[in-house]
């Protein structure tokens, strides 16, 4: 059934995340314990090392968010991890991992579109923070960058070489293809079988490799054969020129026609806790092995705002709303990658810091209360909780 594999994992919250520290590459959580008061606080911090957290007692596994009960293709027992605890791991690597296709990656990935300028366009005000918020997010572990041709256009992906290139091995750069860019604030579906060849030729070019290891069909053309657009990407990859095939934003059926023509590793369509209208999706990615990477994760920033819907679990949890959409999203699926894009290194940061937050049934009653989503999603988790015992 649906969204079981997940279920029975609602370990008790350890760490609170009050203040994040620099210390020799690495994020370092300060937990100065309840009733914390900056103001009065006279002793030095106590750091806690961020680390993959284990689900389940005795399981002896590391780089895994979720259960024992897990297949491997999300990080589990045969994921391939060491039985030893890593002395001192990247923080983004707490978060679990997800494979696309052949290649593993941690489930906290980095959006690039908010790299550029406004409104997509150009390039971005403080180029040199860019290039930092690139540098920093592989400094702390993200294994997984999504871009576009149409980000800018063209600008995401040059500031993507210019700041890692010659990239790390284990990086994973995803781009799209399908959306031209006539004007700022313009979008436009092209997806005739030479245009995407086109924008997969200028891609390369662009971030300076000989093969795209994601390449994902940005919006599907109702102008063209489906066949015909998944037919161009299948060619790419025959050709050596693309590794895996995503999509974005699409239908269940979409998503089923789809993988009748080719290999499908990820989809990438809109998901956040207001906006859970891809649960379909999710919920065939999750048993077909498919990564879900949610686009706008932390819904435009509505979710993060002073006042919003968040504000008052956030202070209760003594995290940032930004944070406590990210743990729930992370705690939903362990299919979920989120990837959420910012133009600052502090904002950077303190999203990654999301992987060391622990989601009790509690914590998740009140989330759902604040978006008034709680009679649907605790009925879902009653369903879960009841079929897991069983098991």
């Amino acid at each position: 059934m649906p969204g079981i594999r997940n279920a029975a994992r609602r370990a008790t919250r350890v760490e609170l995340l009050t203040r994040i520290d620099r210390h020799d590459g690495v994020i370092e959580v300060v937990d100065d314990g309840p009733g914390f008061d900056p103001a009065e606080h006279h002793r030095p911090p106590q750091p806690l090392l961020i680390r993959p957290a284990m689900r389940d007692e005795g399981a002896g596994r590391w780089g895994t968010h979720l259960s024992s009960r897990v297949g491997p293709w999300w990080g589990g027992h045969d994921g391939g991890m060491s039985d030893a605890p890593p002395s001192r791991p990247l923080p983004a690597h707490g978060a679990g991992t997800v494979a696309i296709g052949d290649r593993t990656v941690h489930r906290l990935g980095f959006g690039a579109m908010q790299l550029t300028g406004d409104g997509v366009w150009g390039s971005p005000a403080d180029r040199d923070e860019a290039l930092r918020v690139l540098r920093r997010s592989v400094e702390l572990g993200v294994d997984l960058i999504d871009t576009a041709d149409s980000y800018g256009p063209d600008v995401s992906e040059e500031l993507i070489r210019e700041a890692l290139h010659p990239y790390p091995d284990d990086l994973v750069i995803a781009t799209k293809a399908g959306l031209v860019r006539p004007a700022p604030g313009e979008w436009r579906t092209d997806c005739r079988p030479e245009r995407l060849k086109a924008q997969c030729e200028g891609s390369l070019r662009k971030l300076g490799v000989e093969r795209i290891d994601l390449f994902q069909l940005h919006r599907i053309d109702p102008a063209v054969p489906l066949a015909d657009q998944i037919g161009a990407l299948t060619e790419l990859q025959r050709e050596g020129k693309i590794a895996h095939i995503g999509l974005s934003e699409v239908t269940l059926d979409q998503l089923v026609e789809c993988a009748g023509l080719a290999t499908i590793v990820s989809v990438q369509n809109m998901y956040n806790l207001v906006n859970r209208g891809a649960e379909p999706v999710l919920e065939h990615c999750e048993r077909e092995g498919i990564a879900f990477i949610p686009w706008i994760p932390l819904g435009s920033g509505s979710l993060c705002r002073p006042g919003g819907p968040l504000d008052e679990v956030a202070r209760n949890m003594k995290i940032t709303p930004a944070q406590v959409a990210l743990a729930w999203l992370l705690d939903r699926s362990p299919a979920m990658l989120p990837i959420p894009g910012t133009s600052s290194v502090e904002h950077l940061e303190n999203n990654i810091a999301a992987v060391r937050v622990r989601l009790i049934d509690s914590d998740l009653d009140a989330i759902d209360d604040a978006v008034g989503g709680s009679k649907l999603s605790r009925g879902w988790r009653s369903v879960r909780s009841r079929l897991s015992r069983k098991r």
